[in-house]
């Protein structure tokens, strides 16, 4: 009896299977592309999304799995069972022969089903979450949004209402900041915003050549901006342009170190930037962005014109510098969360996805992440950068050096709890800024990739593409001011580097995310064949000594 009503049940399951199946075929072509995109159909690498309810009985009771996907021939077929990952295989017939010649009757037991490990695999993820992310973030993102755009009107009120109804004085003012200064400005956002475009075609279309092109390029022009400031020999325009020698300096020794570099840069931005062309307006979320942050820009210098006849200027302009720097960061980052998301379900499911509604998810959904990730980033960044500068020197001073290491150690920790590595899983899978960042760098540990992206040059090759740009704009503004109004020379000069720069960090958001997109798709999946052998060389390489990194990441033991 036990053996009868087995097959009577896979029968009957077979059947719902079957039926299944066809309703699902003569759903239209769209719907099913949706469900897929959307993420409704749940699956690593899909041609086909198939639905399947396998039940075996077994002594312990029975177990019921169910399995939302196909993989395509690049992986075997898995079932996502209790975090782990085994391969289906069908239960064995039962046998039609008669019962043994033993005087009692005995219930044969069909065998446990075979089943073969795979490497763990995390549980099934939802690429369509619709919860909000870090949504104390969102909320103070939004909240300092209203009360910028409300300070900015209303400095732009004061501006207008200074020019019409204020006395001589200050209508003399009014119109010289107009005359001397709104133009250049003005002028600096247009040449802003060509760059931006220049620079991120000139990097799709030849990103080789681009790569040495924007190191050098870069210290030339910021050290042509610093010499170009000093020779007006003003006191305001001589320390701003002692700044920009500085920089170069640090820039050609940085161009130097990292020549070594350079050939694999160069192989990873071309094998990342080939999903770009594949991919229908993936440039389009770009562009919403760059139309934006122009039309913002454009507006809040007119608060700052504003701001230079309100109480406390400095402090006024300052705290809408560093509003606008917040607010053009995360523009950069729901940029770089929407196309992370289209080149992810590219690489994981082989498929074409709705750029827009990746912008809208990015948007509302992710926002509060991309705010929480645009604010301790750079910060977080930087501090390590400087962790690292120290450890590279040598000296006798032993305390000093052992407070050295203690900060890279602590900067190490807080880097694996917030990278920008992790905008790629938060744009995917919808997860919070931290988490995202830890798992992202648990991913790099398990596959061994913690040396090469910690020594990746492309988040420098993006930053140093801004700096061009800001310097390019420095050197118009900056001769063009001086020949009409010289007092206005340094302020003019710091207002269109913030200007270039921005703009054109926003435009490089897109190969920025393509490649943090490659590194992060192949840990999750080295056997996916949309990738090379590019970074299994790499770590050959590395294991076999014959290419050193020198870039310290845990602290060196103290001499004895």
């Amino acid at each position: 009896m036990g053996a009868t009503q087995q097959v009577e049940e896979r029968e009957m399951e077979r059947r719902t299977e079957e039926e299944r199946e066809e309703n699902w075929r003569k759903l239209p072509e769209e719907k099913r592309m949706e469900d897929l995109e959307k993420g409704e159909k749940v699956g690593v690498l899909p041609e086909q999304v198939m639905e399947r309810d396998i039940k075996t009985t077994n002594n312990e009771g029975d177990l019921h799995v169910s399995m939302l996907h196909r993989l395509n021939p690049t992986n075997p077929l898995r079932i996502i069972l209790n975090g782990g990952a085994r391969v289906a295989t069908p239960s064995p017939q039962p046998s039609s022969g008669g019962p043994s010649g033993h005087h009692h009757h005995q219930h044969r037991q069909p065998p446990a089903p075979l089943s073969v490990s795979t490497p763990q695999q995390p549980a099934v993820i939802n690429l369509n979450s619709k919860a909000y992310t870090d949504k104390v973030s969102l909320f103070l993102f939004v909240l300092h949004l209203v009360l910028a755009v409300g300070l900015v009107c209303f400095l732009v009120f004061k501006g207008i209402q200074g020019l019409l109804y204020a006395s001589d004085s200050i209508k003399r003012k009014e119109k010289r900041l107009l005359q001397y200064f709104l133009p250049q400005v003005e002028v600096a956002s247009l040449l802003s915003i060509s760059l931006a475009f220049a620079w991120q075609k000139a990097v799709r279309l030849w990103p080789k050549f681009m790569v040495h092109f924007i190191l050098w390029c870069s210290f030339a022009m910021s050290l042509s901006a610093g010499i170009l400031l000093v020779c007006f020999q003003m006191p305001a325009t001589e320390g701003v342009g002692v700044c920009f020698l500085v920089f170069a300096i640090g820039n050609g020794l940085y161009a130097c170190w990292v020549s070594q570099r350079i050939g694999f840069c160069s192989k990873v931005f071309i094998k990342s930037l080939e999903p770009v062309c594949k991919i229908r307006d993936l440039n389009q979320p770009t562009y919403w962005m760059l139309g934006a942050g122009f039309l913002w820009m454009s507006f809040w210098i007119l608060s700052v014109i504003g701001a230079l006849n309100f109480y406390f200027p400095p402090l006024t302009i300052i705290v809408l510098v560093l509003s606008l720097l917040w607010t053009a960061e995360v523009m950069r980052n729901v940029a770089n969360i929407t196309v992370s998301r289209a080149i992810t379900l590219y690489y994981l499911r082989g498929m074409e996805s709705n750029t827009r509604y990746c912008l809208q998810r990015a948007l509302t959904r992710n926002l509060g992440s991309a705010s929480l990730g645009s604010l301790f980033v750079p910060t977080i960044e930087a501090l390590r950068i400087l962790a690292r500068g120290l450890n590279l020197l040598e000296g006798e001073d032993e305390f000093m050096f052992s407070c050295a290491h203690c900060c890279l150690h602590v900067m190490n920790s807080i880097f694996r709890r917030g990278n920008s590595w992790a905008f790629v899983q938060i744009g995917s899978y919808g997860k919070d800024f931290v988490r995202a960042s830890q798992d992202t760098w648990k991913l790099f540990e398990m596959t061994d990739m913690v040396q090469i992206v910690d020594s990746d040059i492309t988040s420098s090759i993006c930053f140093l593409t801004g700096v061009c740009s800001g310097c390019i704009c420095v050197i118009v503004i900056a001769s063009w001011t001086f020949t009409v109004h010289r007092g206005f020379t340094a302020t003019i000069s710091l207002l269109s580097f913030i200007v270039g720069y921005l703009m054109t960090r926003i435009a490089m958001a897109l190969p920025h995310a393509c490649v943090s997109c490659y590194y992060v798709c192949y840990a999750e999946n080295p056997s996916n064949r949309l990738f090379d052998d590019t970074i299994k060389d790499r770590q050959a390489l590395l294991k076999s000594n014959r290419d050193v990194v020198m870039t310290p990441r845990m602290p060196r033991r103290s001499r004895t």
